[in-house]
């Protein structure tokens, strides 16, 4: 073989393993031409975060995928909640990993809502706390709910509830220290438990890379979300976001070194649309500060429309379904490759 055909050679090659990979990501099931309605926690601003009443009342309102957190008890079931702690959602404190699963469904995991912002503050008027003691028999159930619909959820009974609603988990860590460690650890058992699920319509992120990429190799047919730093490497460098991909998930801005970075542009938009990834944009803040850095509100839902992103993970899925009808998506998006 000539030499000077070798170049040539080598980055033929390189085009078309890029291009297999593309296709690759491009059969996802996740791209859309108008976003999907992804409800964050089961939509967490306008219900229980995490609870069964919160699923269900997302779903009747017209959500297209249940997103929520998971977390691992002291016996090694999988559980919704938010975060690593039972802090700001039920009347207790302490991680979760501290809890038996038969401990855990004992609280009340619609303590702290409330239907007004900010929707899990304390210190508002007891009459303001409306699902609080539902949970523990103190209060009735709305119609067509029980008390345990307003408990804590296993990821099973999440799975029997909606088997054909597709999921968006998060994997999250055992303490508030948030080693590595932990995030592997909580990795390998939730893998155990989507494995016997046989699902497949299901998306599995997490902030820490190694939890992606070890839940990727137990699980190699359930897709996965990038981490925080594969992001970085996709979006900066244009290196691949990691095997096992079937989705990038993004806030609309990201704080870096004082400055509010805006991450959900036209520009990175269309970068994962090329590389056959679909985007899911959600809204960032600070848990515990509730510093508030995205508006999730119609006026962002309609600039998310126009980018084309394919999903967006909102907090208020039932209001979001109403601006998603109203909303017409560019014919750009239908013209996607």
């Amino acid at each position: 073989m000539s030499t000077r055909l070798l170049p040539t050679l080598l980055l033929t090659l390189a085009a078309l393993t890029l291009t297999a990979a593309s296709a690759q990501a491009a059969d996802s099931t996740w791209r859309r031409s108008a976003p999907l309605n992804i409800a964050h926690n089961g939509g967490e601003d306008e219900a229980p975060s995490g609870t069964m009443y919160a699923f269900r009342q997302a779903v009747r309102a017209g959500t297209d995928v249940i997103d929520f957190d998971l977390a691992v008890t002291k016996d090694n079931h999988v559980v919704a909640n938010f975060g690593t702690t039972v802090d700001s959602r039920s009347g207790s404190r302490g991680p979760v990993s501290s809890y038996t699963l038969a401990q855990l469904k004992k609280l009340d995991n619609a303590y702290w809502y409330s239907a007004s912002a900010p929707h899990y503050g304390r210190g508002k008027a007891k009459s303001a706390y409306r699902f609080r003691g539902v949970a523990t028999g103190k209060k009735k159930p709305p119609k067509g709910y029980k008390a345990a619909d307003f408990r804590f959820t296993t990821l099973s009974e999440v799975l029997r509830a909606f088997p054909k609603k597709p999921l968006n988990l998060e994997i999250k860590a055992r303490t508030t220290a948030e080693t590595p460690a932990e995030f592997q650890a909580n990795a390998r058992v939730i893998a155990r438990e989507l494995l016997r699920s046989g699902r497949r319509d299901v998306i599995v992120a997490s902030f820490d890379q190694s939890a992606v990429e070890l839940f990727h190799s137990l699980a190699p047919k359930i897709g996965v979300a990038p981490g925080t730093a594969a992001i970085a490497d996709f979006l900066l460098e244009k290196k691949s976001p990691g095997p096992g991909v079937v989705a990038i998930e993004a806030p609309l801005t990201y704080p870096y070194q004082g400055a509010i970075v805006e991450v959900t542009n036209q520009p990175f938009v269309d970068q994962a649309h090329a590389a056959g990834y679909p985007w899911f944009a959600w809204f960032n803040y600070e848990a515990g500060t509730e510093i508030i850095y995205d508006i999730d509100g119609p006026t962002n839902w309609k600039k998310l429309v126009g980018l084309c992103v394919d999903g967006i993970i909102s907090s208020r899925p039932a209001a979001l379904a109403k601006t998603l009808r109203g909303a017409k998506s560019p014919s750009a998006c239908k013209q996607r490759p």
